[in-house]
């Protein structure tokens, strides 16, 4: 297994809410492709395929939109897996993985139906495949990523009278678990995961910016967490980059309130996390 001391090392540390990061996500892939073994390039291909498949979305929804997400593949290239696609050609090209060009086959029939949503549906169907990549801490993230996403739906849906089983991706344990009990508070997930009271208090949160900040926070102390014992593997890596991505995405907030709300919510998850009591010394 490949150690990258210098690479962590050296890298500038991160505050979520702390404004424009020091690396791009796309400069830290430049580091990233310069330095890692072709292995672990592969794993952080898992990550740039995210951007693609909501590439692809928007393209199918508004052929002329503009698809600029740093996938890996260029926006030439999302409208040929599509013109291939409509062209009824099975085959895959640009190395896009094959539930791709499945999902952009059935979209047609996909979009009448009820609780559809493009965007979520790619992304279920990203999570599912990236749930196999191999690499035990960088599949648990994208499982996490997958598990929020169906329980804060669920709660949406319950909340609104809608049918949940018309929003929820199902995939694993935790999907089945909200499907087969919609009316219990925490859809019956107490025995499987051990963060769904976390969760819960972000459903309940009302409001739509503040609820966005504590999902981000919490997967920051996830990947803090899941990253301590091993910290210059490939899923330090992996996690710094999922890091840049979140703060990216906030580094247009004011950085003085910015920060003040994200140290708040990430200290407050941290004083719950579990670490051993010799290592929070």
């Amino acid at each position: 297994m490949a150690n990258y001391y210098n690479l962590i090392t050296g890298l500038p540390d991160l505050l979520l809410g702390e404004g424009k990061p020091s690396y791009s996500v796309c400069e830290f892939r430049d580091v990233c492709n310069e330095l890692l073994t072709e292995a672990d390039k592969r794993i952080i291909h898992y990550f740039f395929l995210k951007y693609d498949c909501l590439n692809v979305a928007r393209l199918l929804k508004d052929p002329e939109a503009d698809v600029t997400l740093p996938g890996n593949l260029t926006a030439e290239q999302c409208r040929d897996l599509i013109e291939q696609a409509d062209e009824m050609n099975t085959e895959v090209p640009h190395g896009a993985p094959a539930f791709l060009m499945k999902f952009i086959l059935d979209y047609p029939e996909m979009k009448e139906k009820a609780g559809f949503f493009v965007e979520d549906a790619v992304l279920g169907e990203y999570y599912r495949y990236a749930m196999q990549c191999g690499h035990p801490q960088v599949a648990s993230w994208f499982e996490l990523n997958f598990n929020i996403t169906n329980i804060l739906t669920a709660f949406i849906a319950r909340n609104y009278g809608w049918q949940v089983e018309n929003y929820v991706l199902d995939a694993n344990e935790v999907s089945d678990a909200i499907l087969k009990n919609v009316q219990a508070r925490d859809f019956g997930l107490a025995p499987l995961i051990d963060y769904v009271e976390d969760i819960i208090r972000i459903a309940e949160c009302e409001d739509p910016v503040q609820k966005e900040k504590r999902i981000d926070a919490f997967k920051w102390v996830w990947l803090d967490e899941n990253t301590f014992f091993e910290p210059f593997s490939i899923a330090s890596v992996f996690a710094y980059l999922c890091k840049l991505d979140m703060s990216e995405r906030w580094e247009k907030l004011d950085i003085e309130v910015g920060r003040e709300t994200f140290t708040q919510i990430v200290d407050n998850l941290r004083g719950e996390a579990r670490v051993p009591d010799e290592f929070k010394k």
